[in-house]
């Protein structure tokens, strides 16, 4: 079967197991115990707490690892809000965040904060002018996501957080997409906190990290905690961490390579589309974009059943839809950048990975081609 949705999970990397195994066996330890065996696990911990503060210029001191990219971002969010609730009730997110930062606003709102959602162009970009025009005295953090899981659109990092700091605002963002991906620079971006996760990067599923810059205060979202320095409870995950930050390191050092892997998968699928009998749109932005995710639109034909299809085929892709009841709801993405729901509900999206191939790509034009086919057949017979 062909994998073409590599923005939800990725198989783990040979390295990465290695480390997992390895790790499992010999460094076995509660990090937390204080005989030896427990002080060689934090050892090891310590060590990955360093080397993953390095693939994003920040410090040792403020990461803190975490069960993955839902946990990290609920914990980034309340933890800073938490503790600077004093200065204010505002808060600033936007339309297209995923779905484990915007139930956490919608939370938020059922205690008494004050949410402004922002808006989005037709590529999925917030306007820097609205968001300005947003921003009050009472406006103490803003989460803005590095890049669009659904579409694939970056938002532009480094104006957004010299514009936050301008006006004393805190910065988190979402870079669970991105991170190994495209280049993060939390002190060039002015981030004051940032999630990540494992599974997105080859590594083990069950795995992620804060990082909230060491000189932010946070509050503990579970009191008495002793673990990550109060940040969670839990015995810490050290296997699975190793694995995530070899998985890590290997990830950001081939990220050149993979970049113009993916520019040539892209281009090759495009000009692809474009040759074909149905109208078929490509959703994003013409530059600010990940190369690896291909958002479309098919014309005339829903992407649930793209999908399925693609599936009985062979070839896994994804829909922003989900099927509850019989109903096929729109990708809220789709609807933020003025799609109809119509228009939202033909979406499906394409991602690459290490071991995509142009084949990969050639296999599922001749599915979509013989889709097409199928559906003109069908809409032949009902005329």
């Amino acid at each position: 079967m062909i994998y073409l949705d590599y923005a939800a999970t990725t198989p783990i990397c040979s390295e990465a197991m290695q480390v997992y195994e390895h790790t499992s066996t010999n460094i076995f330890g509660n990090a937390s115990s204080l005989h030896d065996y427990g002080s060689r696990s934090n050892e090891v911990l310590e060590a990955c707490r360093a080397e993953l503060g390095k693939l994003f210029n920040g410090k040792k001191k403020g990461i803190f690892f975490t069960s993955g990219g839902t946990e990290s971002n609920f914990l980034a969010i309340k933890s800073l809000i938490e503790a600077h609730r004093h200065k204010g009730n505002h808060l600033i997110t936007t339309e297209v965040e995923h779905s484990s930062v915007l139930n956490v606003f919608r939370q938020l709102e059922l205690e008494g904060f004050s949410v402004t959602y922002l808006s989005v162009n037709q590529h999925g970009q917030i306007d820097l002018e609205q968001l300005k025009s947003e921003i009050t005295p009472n406006t103490i953090l803003a989460s803005i996501q590095h890049a669009n899981s659904e579409i694939g659109t970056i938002q532009p990092l480094a104006k957004i957080g010299a514009l936050l700091k301008e006006h004393h605002v805190l910065f988190h963002s979402d870079c669970i997409q991105t991170f190994g991906k495209i280049p993060i620079d939390v002190q060039k971006f002015n981030l004051d906190s940032i999630s990540i996760s494992s599974h997105k990067i080859y590594g083990p599923k069950g795995v992620g990290a804060v990082y909230i810059h060491p000189g932010v205060e946070w509050r503990a979202q579970y009191p008495h905690s002793t673990h990550e320095n109060g940040f969670r409870p839990g015995t810490i995950n050290v296997p699975g961490i190793a694995s995530f930050v070899a998985a890590a390191q290997i990830s950001c050092r081939n990220m050149d390579n993979d970049i113009d892997h993916f520019s040539i998968l892209r281009q090759s699928l495009i000009s692809e589309l474009h040759a074909l009998n149905r109208t078929v749109e490509v959703i994003g932005h013409p530059h600010d974009q990940l190369q690896h995710i291909v958002a479309i639109i098919i014309q005339g034909i829903e992407g649930q059943y793209t999908m399925l299809e693609c599936n009985r085929f062979g070839i896994a892709i994804s829909t922003g839809s989900a099927c509850k009841v019989g109903m096929q709801e729109p990708s809220k993405t789709m609807l933020a950048i003025g799609k109809s729901k119509e228009e939202a509900k033909q979406y499906v999206r394409l991602s690459f990975g290490k071991y995509t191939t142009i084949s990969d790509i050639n296999k599922f034009i001749s599915v979509l081609d013989k889709l097409d086919q199928q559906f003109q057949k069908t809409v032949n017979k009902e005329v």
